[in-house]
């Protein structure tokens, strides 16, 4: 493959993929293998979905990924607990020989994601290597550290994308004509398959490949920022070089980017409508959420615009004041990023008219789901801030300027299911 020329190629390093030892449960000891998978640690925010996963089968993911217990210690304890009595168990087992994973998810709508799980060695933003695009939370950061810790485990991959269309598109196409390593089908109505690589001859060529390109992180950056954190902590040479990531070139399956909402805890519609006055314009939409949304759809293609809900109706709010926008935002960024969504919420609604630090998990929630997020201000009172998604496109040319978004500027999906293929540090 010809990289000359292209942007992927002034890496100073590319992409170092190595097979693993996988984790996975034994088909003949779980009630079924979708009962025992679960969505990413940060897309189970409802008390009532955790609940629903711990329920479906007694050894769910979620008991490792998001342990319930009084104290942050008391919960990281219970997970290690929990990993090590599956194992002696039966319950997970490593794969006989090291290798990568072709992963497959596909949904009824025609939706289809191929990709390569593996482990990757970590690097740093300024090698352009693989490339981060938003922020991240240090608590956050601080959480999945004393977990990772706990366990010796990377109990899910991250998802990394990249633009390649070569011959490890190629390859993964052709693996998936084969029988798979394991398939099911999870409620959300996604299908999976997984098939293991260990010929070296493969994995060879394939590494080879990946070696020319760099990546954007699209979903689990506080976990790169956690592999980070963790590498600093162990003498080098150890497996804490590496860290667990799924890949997928988007030149042949395109994901999709969706927004991340925001929750504001305990503030009235009223009130946080009151605040926009001479701010912003604003608008009450008596309408259903899907044609709110569109109604969005339409603002944000003339500038920055957000949905207000949580009194019953949704409230437009677009046209912010430019002079109020030049006294907010920092000048020194590219226009991208200055007019960004994220941006002007942060750094204008949030830090300046609404006052709610970004990081007080007591005042802001950040949620996937958009209904869910309505509901929930409904139920409790608080405002829902329904944002729209940004292109692929500006997110990875912002990273590759080397600028972050704001934390939780997107949502890249289809995420991987956790539970499928998990990697112990000590095995």
């Amino acid at each position: 493959m010809n990289t000359a020329g292209h942007p992927e190629a002034t890496a100073r390093r590319g992409l170092e993929l190595t097979p693993f030892r996988g984790l996975r449960y034994d088909p003949d000891r779980v009630g079924s293998l979708a009962a025992v998978t679960s969505p990413p640690y940060d897309v189970v925010v409802r008390p009532d979905g955790l609940h629903q996963l711990q329920s479906n089968d007694p050894y769910n993911i979620v008991r490792l990924i998001l342990p319930q217990a009084t104290t942050p210690a008391e919960r990281n304890a219970q997970a290690a607990r929990t990993l090590r009595g599956w194992l002696s168990e039966g319950i997970l087992a490593a794969d006989t020989e090291p290798g990568l994973y072709v992963y497959e998810q596909h949904d009824d709508a025609g939706l289809l994601q191929r990709g390569i799980i593996g482990t990757l060695r970590l690097s740093e933003p300024s090698e352009g290597v693989v490339l981060p695009h938003e922020d991240v939370m240090p608590h956050v950061v601080a959480d999945r550290a004393a977990l990772m810790r706990a366990t010796s485990a990377n109990l899910e991959p991250l998802l990394l994308t990249y633009r390649g269309n070569g011959s490890t598109a190629g390859f993964v196409e052709r693996t998936a004509e084969r029988p798979p390593l394991l398939s099911t089908t999870t409620e959300d109505g996604y299908s999976h398959r997984l098939w293991a690589v260990t010929d070296p001859a493969d994995v060879a060529d394939i590494q080879a490949d990946l070696a020319q390109h760099q990546a954007l992180i699209a979903d689990g950056h506080h976990r790169w920022a956690t592999y980070r954190r963790l590498r600093a902590e162990h003498p080098s040479p150890s497996p804490w070089d590496y860290g667990l990531v799924l890949l997928v070139d988007t030149a042949r399956y395109p994901l999709r980017v969706r927004a991340i909402h925001r929750l504001l805890h305990g503030v009235p519609v009223a009130r946080s409508l009151s605040l926009l006055d001479g701010h912003f314009r604003v608008r009450r939409l008596d309408v259903p959420l899907a044609e709110a949304l569109e109604t969005l759809a339409d603002a944000a293609c003339a500038g920055n615009a957000f949905l207000l809900a949580g009194d019953g109706a949704f409230h437009l709010v677009d046209r912010p004041d430019p002079d109020l926008l030049s006294r907010t935002i920092p000048a020194d960024r590219p226009a991208a990023w200055r007019t960004l969504d994220a941006t002007v919420l942060h750094a204008t609604l949030l830090d300046h008219v609404w006052h709610i630090p970004e990081d007080d998990p007591a005042r802001i929630a950040y949620i996937h789901d958009t209904a869910a997020t309505v509901e929930k201000a409904e139920r409790d009172g608080g405002t829902a801030v329904l944002m729209h998604p940004v292109r692929e496109e500006v997110v990875r040319d912002l990273a590759r300027q080397g600028v972050t978004m704001p934390r939780k500027s997107t949502s890249f999906g289809p995420k991987p299911a956790s539970g499928l293929v998990l990697r112990a540090l000590d095995v």
